[in-house]
């Protein structure tokens, strides 16, 4: 297998080129820029400075045939004001189109993206009677647009699609102020660690396992099929928070309830992980204990 990456220097990009070259695959890194690259050093990985806009150019830079699978993480405004810019994310959309056409072009077998398990919160978010879901949700909109145009298309142009859903990815590398590093920051400045009742079911994967499962989805993916990519064991919310800080804060004890809670709440079976498991044969490896305490770690050392 050689493998195509875009997005390949952000925190899921850069983990999976990683895996990659760890199993002697070569990859073809994109991303916009490699200034402050997060690559490690390997003859097996050329890079390519490409803005997501123009990825149809790349039928002209490759072989065809000269690469077999195409991850596709590239997306602006996952984190930031973008994630509530229409405009942004529907041209998410398109790009992720273009980026499938493009793959299919120069003859990748499969075309592997990442969704979001926010796509399952648009649905109960846009469909429930009387719902009144906020901008918060434009970038999960995003990711399905994305979902729903790829399908028909793929199939249409005779290419693999492989979708995912990365329920929450977290790990070393990632600085973002996502709520795994809010919390464990807080932690770290010994700030009152305060959260809604914690009643919503959640799921969180450590960046190592989330790597580990595109690498495999790269092998034995099959052509249609949506994976959830998580820990395989979700929960409420609060018996996360209380398992991070029962880690990582002895004497901060979270308090429950002084936050509202304006989302929606998904049924625990959406976050099963079964179908990446009997394909794939995929095992997370990483506890969420072990996996806060790393991630706390790492920030300490780094800010």
């Amino acid at each position: 297998m050689k493998a195509i990456v875009t997005g390949a220097n952000g925190f899921v990009g850069s983990n999976l080129v990683k895996k990659l070259i760890e199993n002697n695959i070569e990859v073809l890194a994109i991303d916009i820029s490699f200034l402050n690259s997060r690559l490690c050093k390997s003859d097996l990985i050329k890079t390519l400075e490409l803005s997501i806009e123009k990825i149809s150019e790349l039928e002209q830079m490759v072989e065809p045939k000269s690469y077999d699978v195409f991850y596709h993480f590239a997306w602006i405004g996952s984190a930031g004001p973008l994630r509530t810019d229409e405009k942004i994310q529907t041209q998410n959309a398109l790009w992720t189109v273009e980026c499938l056409r493009t793959a299919s072009k120069i003859g990748c077998q499969k075309f592997i993206c990442a969704g979001s398990i926010m796509e399952y919160e648009v649905h109960e978010a846009m469909y429930a009677q009387g719902s009144k879901p906020g901008a918060a949700y434009i970038y999960g909109v995003g990711k399905v647009l994305a979902h729903e145009l790829c399908k028909p298309i793929a199939n249409q142009i005779g290419i693999d699609l492989i979708w995912t859903y990365i329920t929450n990815a977290y790990g070393i590398g990632e600085k973002s102020p996502r709520f795994i590093n809010t919390t464990l920051r807080k932690i770290i400045h010994n700030e009152p660690l305060e959260f809604t009742a914690g009643t919503q079911n959640y799921d969180f994967i450590y960046i190592d396992d989330v790597a580990n499962a595109f690498y495999l989805l790269g092998l034995y993916g099959k052509a249609n099929k949506g994976y959830m990519i998580g820990s395989g064991t979700a929960r409420p919310l609060k018996d996360f928070i209380i398992e991070m800080c029962d880690a990582n804060a002895d004497n901060n004890k979270p308090l429950f309830g002084n936050v509202p809670f304006t989302g929606v709440n998904v049924s625990l079976d959406v976050f099963s992980i079964a179908e990446i498991v009997k394909d794939c044969g995929f095992k997370p490896t990483t506890s969420f204990a072990e996996g806060t305490i790393k991630t706390l770690k790492w920030l300490k050392e780094t800010e």
